[in-house]
């Protein structure tokens, strides 16, 4: 598994939370997003869709873990009632591209820990997500960003 290294922009996202344990149930808000978003005419071949974990599931019960299915949107955009909105900080990040099935993420998690302390980096307190661009989506892939210092 490969690292790419990348500094991203701040990114201005609407988003649908779900509150409870990470895992299959994280697609009802993914599909919940790319209804609304389809309907609005915001998805497209360079459309940026996030999935973001914002709790470590090994320091938060499992009834508590929030994530976020959000897809970056202009700073004028006006969003309805359906969706939040919220701002994704940018910064350094650590890139994993993986394949987009449950068992090939399962293994990228469970590597990319120790991957990261191996090569000398340290974990930063902000979101880990999962970024889908375009084409990645048709074509099965994803990446996992991971913010490091």
């Amino acid at each position: 598994m490969n690292i790419k290294i990348e500094t991203l922009p701040k990114y201005r996202i609407a988003y649908v939370r779900q509150v409870g344990p990470y895992g299959p149930a994280n697609v009802q808000p993914m599909q919940k997003l790319k209804k609304w978003a389809t309907a609005k005419n915001l998805l497209s071949k360079t459309s940026i869709i996030l999935g973001i974990s914002h709790d470590n599931p090994e320091t938060t019960l499992p009834e508590n873990c929030r994530y976020d299915a959000g897809i970056v949107i202009s700073d004028d955009y006006q969003i309805d009632a359906f969706v939040d909105e919220s701002e994704l900080f940018g910064g350094k990040y650590a890139i994993f591209k993986v394949k987009h099935s449950a068992e090939d993420i399962q293994k990228a998690w469970d590597e990319i820990f120790s991957k990261l302390s191996n090569c000398g980096y340290q974990i930063e307190d902000r979101p880990i997500f999962e970024r889908y661009i375009g084409e990645m989506v048709s074509n099965n892939y994803c990446e996992i960003c991971v913010p490091i210092k």
